[in-house]
């Protein structure tokens, strides 16, 4: 198979690439190197079957070629992170709603089958736990920025059930929930590697808010294999999938649980989300996923735990 995976110099993108690679695929990545690090695909780099782009998902006339000549593209360029949706939300919106329509327009033209990475952000503040595929979504006004990129991913998601409908373009749409491990940086707002990077330096570790919003978080490779699975099965074509982890916990219990594992001493310290992002910024309570739909269709479901993605990421991070 040969593969184009935009944003493949990221965190689960050059993962993904990584396994393809492996399986016996040819490998492409185009990225502009915005979020994603040059050294996360050293492990591919001068491999006959591994080729690096630099560039932009918006720019049609450099991702032409790249799509004709691929079977299917990964797209997962996307502006992320919860800093940078609050500070930069032009930038996100622009990224994500106008990248992505010129991935599926070009891969509409030449026939070629997409997978698109969303989010669980798309689901808002809904209190309706855990979330399905099919449930109503809960946003809140246009006036607070940090709904920016919930709505850029549901439009991406329009996009591309809207070419399949009318185009009969082969799409799968994927929508992730808190993908942690190696490789994630805390630079954009990721709680876990943040969290882990102030435990090994013996920095206080910073909670926002009262710490008892919950998260579900899965280990990247257990989100690689999903990702692989739904593209490859002619099932999950036209449908939306939840992936990611069933194990709830609080942001606070999270911060506890990586002081002990990491045998770190630092107190755990609560910050105001005003303080954090700014005035006026909202939160999601609880996030957890209904996974039914993928393991009826794939037999997916995750095989590592929140303790084994803390000593990953340690691991990621401790000086050899």
């Amino acid at each position: 198979m040969r593969a184009l995976i935009t944003g493949g110099a990221g965190f689960i993108g050059s993962h993904l690439a990584e396994a393809l690679v492996g399986a016996g695929h040819v490998v492409t990545v185009l990225d502009d190197l915005s979020t994603g690090r040059a050294e996360n695909l050293a492990t591919l780099a001068g491999r006959e079957d591994f080729t690096f782009v630099q560039g932009n998902v918006t720019h049609a006339a450099a991702l032409e070629p790249l799509v004709a000549s691929s079977d299917i593209v990964f797209h997962l360029a996307a502006a992320v992170g919860v800093q940078l949706v609050v500070r930069s939300p032009l930038r996100v919106i622009e990224t994500n709603v106008m990248g992505t329509h010129t991935v599926l327009q070009v891969a509409a033209r030449h026939g070629v089958k997409v997978l698109l990475a969303s989010s669980s952000e798309v689901y808002g503040k809904s209190d309706r736990v855990p979330y399905r595929e099919d449930d109503d979504r809960l946003l809140g006004p246009t006036t607070r920025s940090r709904w920016a990129y919930a709505e850029s991913k549901a439009l991406d998601e329009f996009l591309a059930l809207a070419y399949h409908q009318e185009m009969g373009l082969p799409a799968v749409i994927v929508r992730l929930f808190n993908t942690v491990g190696p490789r994630q940086t805390g630079r954009y707002g990721m709680v876990v590697p943040r969290l882990v990077g102030q435990a090994l330096r013996g920095e206080p570790l910073t909670v926002y808010g009262d710490g008892q919003q919950s998260r579900c978080f899965c280990h990247v490779r257990d989100v690689v294999r999903a990702i692989r699975l739904l593209a490859e099965a002619p099932a999950a074509i036209g449908q939306v999938f939840n992936v990611g982890s069933r194990e709830e916990v609080t942001i606070a219990a999270l911060a506890g649980r990586i002081r002990a594992l990491t045998g770190s001493r630092s107190e755990i310290v609560y910050v105001p989300y005003d303080q954090a992002y700014g005035p006026g910024y909202e939160d999601t309570r609880r996030r957890v996923p209904d996974t039914s739909k993928v393991q009826a269709t794939v037999g997916w479901q995750p095989a590592l735990g929140l303790d084994d993605i803390i000593r990953d990421v340690m691991a990621s991070m401790s000086p050899m």
